[in-house]
């Protein structure tokens, strides 16, 4: 059996470049990491001690569900571990998701602990960030091994590992979601109703790296209304009712009935309001 680590990213290669070093440091390096950019410019791709190759994906936007799929299908592992451009991987995260994958038919998430602005400084060890890092409030991972969840829509696309012949039985992500929000909740759906368990894996994880975040993440609005209402036509629910009943709130939108009415968009006052401080971790 192989493991093929697989990421996408856009305009983040400083990120990148500490999530290949994460990977380098690994226990057990993966058997290949597979690189889609879709960055303004193409990204310079780090040095690898292991094989590692990079996809150019020309967009304007950021089509989640197609880079990933992109990735997968230029991979040649039987375990795909998917890593967030932001995350960096644990020490033995590569190893343990290898073995797990190889124990388990099942959707495996990994904890990801948050990291402020500068944790990630030049120089950072595992053990800096270990005591840096918060965990996620609204997902509780096991100390070790692991533990079945049954919520599927507490599954994140952050940090999770499947077998390669589990994701191609699924389709893969639904292309049908073309930007920011909602894919990782319609795949985690889609696993469920195959029989495909959701675990969350303790002990080894990774490590997210600060960015500018937005609460509720304005910038996506277009993405995020056009994503709601694609998961509504499927699912009969609404994805993301957090961030939808902010827009509400804020006057952008309206629920009647199964309907979700745009009212207007977002200004740039508005956008710049929900930025959240650079010292918050999430």
């Amino acid at each position: 059996m192989s493991l093929s680590v697989l990421t996408i990213v856009k305009n983040r290669s400083d990120h990148l470049a500490n999530l290949v070093e994460g990977l380098r440091r690994s226990a057990q390096a993966p058997d290949e990491l597979v690189i889609v950019d879709m960055s303004d410019q193409p990204v310079d791709l780090p040095k690898t001690d292991f094989p590692s190759h990079g996809v150019r994906l020309e967009t304007d936007g950021l089509p989640l569900a197609r880079a990933r799929n992109l990735a997968a299908a230029h991979a040649g592992g039987d375990h795909l571990l998917f890593l967030d451009v932001d995350c960096i991987p644990m020490r033995d995260l590569a190893g343990l998701m290898d073995v797990a994958l190889g124990r388990s038919n099942a959707l495996i998430c990994a904890e990801v602990r948050y990291l402020g602005a500068g944790d990630a400084a030049p120089g950072w060890t595992e053990t800096d960030l270990m005591q840096c890092g918060h965990a996620h409030p609204l997902r509780a991972f096991p100390q070790a091994g692991l533990r079945p969840e049954a919520n599927a829509g507490l599954f994140w696309s952050l940090a999770f590992g499947l077998r390669r012949e589990a994701f191609e039985a699924l389709g893969g992500f639904d292309e049908r979601f073309t930007g920011y929000g909602a894919e990782d909740t319609d795949f985690g759906f889609r696993a469920r109703d195959a029989g495909l368990p959701l675990l969350f894996m303790g002990s080894a994880g990774a490590f997210h790296q600060h960015h500018g975040v937005f609460d509720p993440p304005l910038q996506h609005f277009d993405d995020i209304l056009a994503n709601a209402e694609t998961f509504h036509r499927i699912w009969g629910v609404w994805p993301m009712t957090g961030w939808l009943s902010a827009f509400e709130r804020i006057g952008l939108v309206r629920r009647e009935g199964e309907r979700l009415v745009r009212l207007r968009a977002p200004t740039p006052g508005e956008i710049e309001a929900a930025r959240k401080p650079s010292h918050a971790p999430f």
